[in-house]
């Protein structure tokens, strides 16, 4: 299977197996999905996450969160494809559910959350939302 948009394909993994009630899930490697799973970590969307090395691309284990027996993402969807991006200005950086979920950008200062391109006033492509 040839994968033009892994950090769709990674969100899919993550949504399925939240729907599943798996406790981790594996999905491809890539530093752009490392430094994704890093935020999802530090906003507490997931438990943790470990790069596993296979000779290859390399496999990122997720290890989901749950919360009274719910999933801690409610949802997690991508903004920008290949086909289409979506960029914003610092000034025009998304709210998500009123400030209950996350946006994350990559910026010029790298990836990081909606409210963190609003502290440093830098805008970028909108990566994905999640709640």
């Amino acid at each position: 299977m040839s994968r033009t948009d892994l950090i769709a394909d990674a969100f899919t993994i993550v949504r399925n197996a939240l729907m599943t009630g798996k406790d981790k899930v594996d999905v491809p490697a890539s530093n752009m999905l490392k430094s994704i799973f890093e935020i999802l970590k530090a906003e507490q969307y997931i438990e943790e996450f470990k790069v596993i090395e296979d000779n290859k691309q390399g496999v990122l284990r997720v290890y989901l969160k749950y919360e009274h027996g719910l999933p801690a993402i409610k949802n997690i969807s991508r903004i920008s494809t290949p086909g289409k991006k979506t960029y914003v200005g610092a000034k025009d950086i998304p709210q998500v559910l009123r400030g209950k979920g996350i946006a994350i950008i990559s910026t010029s200062k790298g990836l990081m959350t909606n409210n963190q391109a609003r502290e440093k006033g830098i805008g970028g492509e909108v990566v994905g939302y999640i709640w």
